[in-house]
């Protein structure tokens, strides 16, 4: 994996896990995040050893949101570093290996919007949640379109109106962790929640993200011709092709 100057990478197997690490502790997301981020992503899109990739912060902190000194007061303000940052969330949504999200401490802002791109989401029970754009001046990206589809539209706008807190249990009640662990038994779990991703099938993970992602906008007609168009690619990939040759080997000893 390359070196970055703002993720620690390493790769255990198949599973690549990226730190999110600044100097200061807090891993405030600047734009060299985002291009470190980006480059990761081409990375592991293209790595054929790769099944899984975790995010992660630090024992205290995952993220404290979007880093402000990006925005120096003394120069014109544009949204050209907020457009990648999306493009590299879409990027993240849309890849084809599984993700996790692995939460310790503070999520904040940014560090929230990272959590609803991945597949899976976990975190110890200290855990804090907020999104604390709206309350500061500005939006929380789109999480105002993501953290709907995760809570329902009151509790996204309780959550992003009011800048609110919220910790692990209420965090997995809502729907935006799928496990919470005490502290002690995280890389445990973590470890667990990375194997019930497995066995890895890219063609299938793919489509079934895609659908997932449509089932809101498209109406049923739509939806099926999509979904039918999904299914003839999962029927056709090699994953396929292998689950139906051991089948029919189960048949022939029978």
């Amino acid at each position: 994996m390359n070196h970055y100057k703002t993720l620690k990478v390493k790769q255990d197997g198949n599973v690549v896990t990226a730190f999110l690490i600044r100097s200061d502790g807090r891993n405030a997301i600047n734009m060299q995040m985002v291009r470190d981020l980006s480059n990761l992503i081409d990375t592991v899109e293209e790595a054929s050893d790769v099944a899984v990739l975790v995010l992660r912060g630090n024992a205290d902190v995952f993220s404290c949101g979007i880093d402000l000194g990006d925005f120096p007061i003394e120069r014109p303000r544009d949204i050209y570093g907020l457009q990648k940052w999306e493009r590299m969330c879409r990027d993240m949504e849309r890849m084809n290996k599984f993700t996790v999200a692995a939460i310790q401490g503070e999520c904040t802002g940014g560090g929230l919007q990272l959590v609803l791109l991945c597949d899976a989401r976990i975190a110890e029970s200290r855990a804090v949640f907020r999104l604390d754009e709206v309350e500061k001046g500005f939006l929380p990206g789109m999480a105002t379109f993501r953290l709907a589809k995760y809570v329902g539209l009151g509790r996204a706008k309780n959550l992003i109106l009011t800048g609110r807190s919220i910790r692990a249990a209420e965090a997995l009640d809502w729907g935006i962790l799928d496990q919470v662990c005490e502290q002690a038994s995280f890389e445990v779990t973590l470890q667990q929640t990375i194997q019930s991703l497995l066995p890895f099938h890219p063609v299938a993970l793919e489509m079934a993200r895609r659908l997932l992602a449509e089932s809101y906008a498209a109406s049923y007609d739509e939806f099926l011709g999509h979904y039918l168009a999904a299914q003839h690619r999962c029927i056709h990939s090699e994953a396929f092709r292998r689950l139906i040759e051991k089948a029919g080997g189960k048949k022939d000893s029978q």
